[in-house]
């Protein structure tokens, strides 16, 4: 591919952050990392960052940027070359990196400098340290230039987050199984899912070996005294898998896991041409009570666009018959941006989705990832041409006025117009696991290819245990995986 923009750190290693607050003005692009470059050598577009130490003991940052043969540039000195200064030093380079480009490009992002995935933790924070919320949202503007309307999405998730965070006690875990596959892979997903035809015959090896791995986690959980808070059968799309192949699963997870303390077990259910009756009572009588019905849009010619084989009337179709198999708790998944989209055709599928009446509706924004076929056809341009943010802000608007309230949240690179992801939901119908993966406050035991194990342990302290990505990797190198697990045993020993 080729690379749009040349990025220069001299003197520093602020890469990622770097990185991170241009994608912000120019998602979709790839950038040319230099370091210690002397500028006159580079051509093209380039943002050229420097610091240094001046002849009187100052640390000078410098940052010139220069965009279609346009230039700026901004300076900033402090009178100090601590160590322990590198978080200020970056902090204020990126700042400088934020206005050099703004003057040059004209655009101003809502949520200003901030780049993390999660920025709910920051209100969260400033909350527990007594601030009031206007107290916040001047803070947020003042030091990361966050726009009013973001600061009050963020306070008022994060209020809905506070009490189901303080509800978590002590010796609780969550439980994510991988079933890493779908009917077909979707224009703009870049998980690592395969299509059941190109798959097929991995799934009895990956199933037998999953309900190996499910015994094993179950034992460790046993052993350890702990109770099971949470079980999310993620992917790819459960459903993709045959009724007696998902009963295997869920019922070697009945087994194995003590189901009685379990607050929450959601399977998603996902694309809607995957959902039969005889699944979905399957998933009922091994104890769900949660599932994804996922449109991501209503209108028919985008789902064709995007790679999705079915029809907006089988979406309506198969949450109709969720409900009549008994589900009293249902998401569905909205994507703002997909290409071809008009704003007419998302307030359409988004007043569609309120009218249906589920407990929680997930509004994602497009986000181009590199692994993603979309981002090959959108490479180089701005943003996929649609105005996704009228999109977002009518989200918003429209499901907070119909009782709707966000309760998690979470950022990711590449996001169209630096927007981000918000799970909406009726009050008390808020995702626990949804939750405790955003703020990582809770250990999660990952089952499955591509599932990770994430360990918290005191004053969020994380590790991360990994399984293997792809399927037939799960497969041929499971005892090598299993072997992993002793860190596990290891953080529960040390407890």
């Amino acid at each position: 591919m080729e690379k749009l923009l040349t990025i220069i750190l001299n003197g520093n290693t602020f890469k990622y952050e770097v990185e991170a607050t241009v994608k912000i003005f120019y998602p979709a692009t790839q950038f040319n990392i230099l370091y210690d470059t002397d500028l006159d050598t580079i051509s093209g577009d380039y943002v050229y960052t420097n610091m240094s130490v001046t002849s009187d003991s100052k640390t000078l940052l410098n940052v010139r940027v220069s965009i279609k043969g346009d230039s700026h540039e901004e300076s900033m000195t402090f009178n100090s070359l601590q160590e322990n200064m590198k978080d200020e030093f970056e902090y204020h380079m990126c700042r400088l990196i934020y206005i050099c480009l703004h003057r040059l490009t004209g655009k101003v992002s809502a949520w200003g400098l901030l780049t993390g995935i999660r920025p709910v933790k920051k209100y969260i924070k400033l909350i527990q340290d007594g601030l009031s919320k206007g107290e916040i949202i001047s803070h947020m503007k003042d030091v990361y230039l966050v726009s009013e309307k973001k600061s009050n999405l963020a306070y008022r998730t994060a209020m809905v987050q506070i009490p189901i965070l303080n509800s978590i006690e002590p010796n609780r875990v969550s439980v994510y199984i991988s079933i890493p596959f779908c009917t077909t892979r979707c224009a703009y997903c870049s998980f690592v899912s395969h299509s059941i035809e190109s798959a097929k015959k991995l799934i009895p090896d990956y199933i037998y070996f999953l309900c190996k791995e499910i015994e094993i986690v179950g034992e460790l959980v046993k052993k350890h005294n702990l109770i099971v808070d949470t079980i999310y059968f993620g992917g790819g799309t459960p459903t993709s898998l045959e009724d007696f192949q998902l009963r295997t699963i869920m019922e070697k997870v009945q087994r194995c896991f003590d189901l009685s303390y379990v607050r929450e077990y959601c399977v998603e259910a996902g694309r809607p041409d995957t959902i039969t009756k005889s699944k979905l009572e399957v998933i009922k009588q091994f104890g769900a009570d949660r599932i994804s019905v996922n449109p991501q849009t209503f209108n028919d010619d985008v789902l064709n666009t995007i790679g999705r084989k079915h029809s907006a009337q089988q979406t309506i179709d198969a949450y109709n018959l969720a409900r009549s198999v008994g589900f009293e708790n249902i998401n569905m998944d909205l994507i703002a941006g997909l290409p071809s989209d008009t704003l007419d055709s998302f307030k359409h599928t988004l007043d569609t989705s309120i009218a249906l009446n589920p407990e929680a509706i997930t509004v994602h924004t497009l986000t181009l990832k590199r692994s993603a076929t979309l981002f090959e056809d959108v490479i180089g341009r701005e943003n996929v041409n649609n105005p996704v943010t009228n999109m977002v802000d009518y989200s918003v608007d429209r499901l907070t006025s119909c009782g709707y309230f966000p309760y998690y949240m979470y950022r990711q690179k590449n996001t169209a117009d630096n927007l981000e992801n918000v799970g909406y939901s009726k009050p008390n119908m808020e995702s626990l696991y949804n939750v405790y993966i955003m703020d990582e406050i809770q250990t999660i035991l990952g089952v499955g290819a591509g599932a990770s194990t994430k360990l918290v342990g005191g004053e969020h302290n994380i590790s991360r245990v990994h399984n293997y990505k792809f399927p037939y990797e799960y497969i041929n190198r499971f005892d090598e995986l299993m072997l992993k697990k002793s860190a596990i045993e290891d953080f529960f020993n040390s407890k």
